[in-house]
């Protein structure tokens, strides 16, 4: 006679094993999706990244097509908002949400807009995450000399306001490079501007401005797992520091420097949208929100849908962002691990 016996899942003496732990990044994840807040403003990125990727298939114009006589006009149903256009607006069935003043497509240079605020938004925390984290890696690692030099070439740049210094910066870009001569290294630099219709001096200027608070944050966070257990049993057995910071040390810093970052790129957009807004931005035609209210802010009075639209694009784009900033925050709270 055979006798079946049922197999316990036990450990030693009958104690059931413990459940195998799930790694940080899957529970923060897990964390992340049940944010619906997160999850919104992450949905609105993907739309928006998706409008920027197919700006071409999904406007009807092109952002520098001009029609001057249809300067100004908009649909029927803006009558109906904003009633008091009615004695002197020109109504066109041709313009989702209206023409600006050379008679350009409000809709399609909105589109083509969110190609420069989500660039600004992936390589402006891109090279402030590198330059940021590498001096302050070796800082906090390294400490001593090494430590306070660079912490005081830090200072001195967090002495000029962030602001002004961007605007001198850009100033000093655009005049220098303005009028090069053919051939030479300016004149190469001026060229490449030009074909990412202005966006190189920006990247510039931000990169630049950028990463000193990175540089602190990033060396306050190795200062505190420099002296954990797991470094200093690292430096008995003899492993060398750059293999230090890449496997242990990195691996417990970049959750906080990646939430910093995420919540720092509606001030990257906003920065952006300003320098466009005084002139010192993008090369025109190419569209930015920014500059796209600067021009409708002199006829808001009487043709606001010129300066609210890309205003709430500007707005939409940065409430996103700072969602899934702060889900991004909550779901690598080490203290929040394991909970719901």
């Amino acid at each position: 006679m055979t006798v079946q016996t049922d197999v316990l899942d036990a450990g030693v003496a009958g104690v059931p094993r413990t459940q195998k732990g799930e790694s940080l990044w899957l529970d923060a994840w897990r964390r992340l999706r049940r944010n619906r807040a997160a999850v919104l403003g992450g949905a609105i990125i993907l739309l928006l990244a998706g409008m920027a990727i197919f700006a071409d298939a999904i406007t009807p114009f092109t952002f520098y097509e001009q029609t001057l006589v249809d300067n100004n006009k908009v649909p029927p149903w803006m009558l109906t908002i904003f009633p008091f256009m009615a004695p002197y607006a020109k109504i066109s069935t041709d313009y989702l949400i209206g023409a600006d003043y050379v008679g350009r497509d409000i809709f399609t240079r909105i589109v083509f807009g969110s190609r420069v605020s989500l660039t600004v938004a992936l390589v402006a925390p891109l090279i402030s995450l590198v330059i940021g984290l590498v001096v302050g890696s070796i800082s906090g690692f390294r400490g001593g000399r090494t430590d306070s030099i660079l912490m005081r070439i830090v200072d001195v740049l967090y002495a000029f306001p962030t602001i002004l210094f961007v605007i001198l910066l850009m100033a000093f870009f655009r005049s220098t490079f303005a009028k090069p001569d053919p051939g030479s290294f300016t004149y190469l630099v001026s060229s490449l501007d030009n074909r990412m219709g202005g966006m190189l001096f920006i990247f510039v200027g931000l990169g630049i401005t950028a990463w000193e608070t990175m540089a602190r944050l990033s060396r306050g966070q190795v200062l505190s797992v420099r002296e954990k257990e797991y470094i200093e049993a690292a430096r008995t057995i003899g492993v060398k520091d750059g293999r230090t910071m890449r496997k242990h040390v990195l691996p417990n810093i970049i959750g906080p420097l990646i939430v910093y970052e995420t919540l720092a790129i509606p001030t990257y957009i906003a920065l952006e949208a300003f320098l466009s807004f005084i002139g010192l931005g993008v090369n025109p035609p190419t569209p930015s929100w920014g500059s796209m209210i600067a021009d409708g802010s002199g006829v808001v009075r009487s043709y606001p849908n010129q300066v609210i639209f890309p205003a709430l694009a500007l707005a939409i784009t940065m409430f996103a962002f700072n969602f899934l900033g702060d889900g991004l925050r909550d779901a690598l709270d080490p203290r929040l691990r394991g909970t719901q």
